[in-house]
């Protein structure tokens, strides 16, 4: 891909946080812009000339109009970011309900499959796409407390991987990226999809102070510099690069060392 200039850009999830760092870097480096979030009040700050759209990613059909609608507003797509997501409660597979399980994979999974599905044709006839999906370092890593969100985050890594080698099997024009952040200071400890008990706020405190440190903007710049220089898999942090070295190094190993690390940081949480 040869830069962002004139390039139409889809980014889920921009009312806040990652997707709305995406989108305000994607625009200074001359991206044309179609951003949609569940909240509208994230995207009233955007440029009048930006196509914005209020938009649940789990809903299936409203993912597809929506696809359709940026493809005829703009009569091109180039490019989709399927940022959108949830944290996904913070309790044991014991304690976390039956909802929070559905609500998580709903938003965080199948939010990234109605998204590449529904923009994918448009992509490809573009003659040069680029599927974006947003994971996690807990992607490859998984933590106790949040069995929604990795599974959801692994699913992403899997799902887009695959599709990776069909663009590459079919020789189609797309390129697709999975991307792992770190710790990057946005507010999805807290977005949960349900209210907080104290145990669980307690351990948001804990990652909103701790963990979650790297700005929104310079997780942006990461992951454009990735995506224009076509990186399959973008790491974005250091502690997502030591996460990753970890987990390959010690794939029997490290869950102690997680339990370990857990019971040091959240021990008074």
């Amino acid at each position: 891909m040869k830069g962002f200039r004139g390039k139409v850009a889809v980014v889920t999830g921009a009312g806040s946080g990652i997707g709305r760092a995406l989108a305000l870097a994607l625009a200074a480096r001359g991206a044309r812009l179609a951003v949609s979030d569940i909240d509208p009040a994230g995207l009233a700050e955007f440029d009048p000339g930006v196509h914005t759209a209020t938009l649940d990613v789990s809903d299936r059909d409203a993912v597809v109009d929506y696809a359709a609608t940026v493809a005829a507003h703009y009569g091109v797509v180039h490019q989709v970011y399927n940022n959108a997501g949830i944290s996904g409660g913070g309790q044991s597979v014991l304690d976390t309900s039956w909802e929070v399980y559905e609500k998580t994979l709903a938003v965080n999974l199948f939010g990234v499959i109605h998204g590449t599905k529904a923009f994918l044709p448009h992509l490809i006839a573009s003659g040069d796409g680029h599927v974006v999906n947003i994971s996690s370092l807990n992607g490859f890593l998984a933590q106790p407390t949040l069995s929604a969100y990795a599974a959801s985050k692994f699913g992403v890594r899997g799902f887009t991987e695959a599709l990776r080698t069909e663009m590459l099997v079919g020789g189609h024009p797309v390129q697709v990226s999975v991307v792992h952040p770190g710790g990057v200071k946005t507010n999805i400890a807290s977005a949960t999809g349900s209210d907080l008990t104290p145990a669980q706020a307690a351990r948001v405190r804990v990652y909103n102070e701790k963990l979650l440190t790297m700005p929104a903007a310079e997780a942006a710049r990461i992951i454009l510099d990735g995506v224009e220089a076509g990186r399959p898999r973008i790491l974005v942090g250091r502690d997502a690069k030591a996460v990753d070295r970890l987990v390959r190094l010690l794939p029997r190993r490290y869950p102690a060392l997680v339990a370990r690390y857990e019971r040091r940081l959240f021990g008074d949480a």
